[in-house]
């Protein structure tokens, strides 16, 4: 009896670490490409979508094709796309950035699904994104392309 009131425990405290629709934006600290600290509070006052990837991800890669596309052709002061990478080697997560061609901020968090971004979020495939109001209230998991644009006009 006791081992399963553990485990219910467990799942319940994991369920509670995902945000909701509606929920505020978390507050959290990670670095970015140039090893400096970057604050998720830096980024309210406009629409945000985090980015959720991996260099070793396939589909992530091929997504960082489409979200390239789509910031070349949104407005940077409605929408800013920040991506956080979930790699545990650093190096080749930049060298995904360069090959990529990706212009948008780039944070990582170095611990794969045991991130605790990812924890915080929800995260349990990549790639999964995250759209954020001006006000900083979530909006959308893992809108299209069209959904996007829609919320920003």
């Amino acid at each position: 009896m006791n081992k399963i009131m553990i485990v219910v425990f467990l799942f319940s405290i994991g369920m509670q670490a995902q945000i909701k629709i509606g929920d505020q934006l978390p507050s959290f600290t990670l670095k970015n490409t140039l090893n400096q600290e970057v604050n998720s509070n830096e980024f309210k006052g406009k629409w945000i979508l985090f980015d959720f990837w991996a260099s070793w991800c396939a589909p992530c890669r091929i997504a960082n094709k489409k979200m390239v596309k789509l910031y070349d052709e949104i407005d940077h002061n409605k929408l800013e796309i920040v991506g956080i990478s979930v790699d545990k080697d650093e190096e080749k997560w930049k060298k995904a950035i360069l090959k990529d061609k990706i212009k948008y901020a780039q944070l990582i968090d170095p611990k794969g699904f045991n991130a605790e971004t990812a924890l915080l979020f929800g995260v349990e495939e990549l790639p999964t994104t995250f759209l954020f109001n001006s006000e900083g209230k979530l909006i959308a998991i893992n809108p299209t392309e069209e959904e996007i644009t829609n919320y920003i006009k």
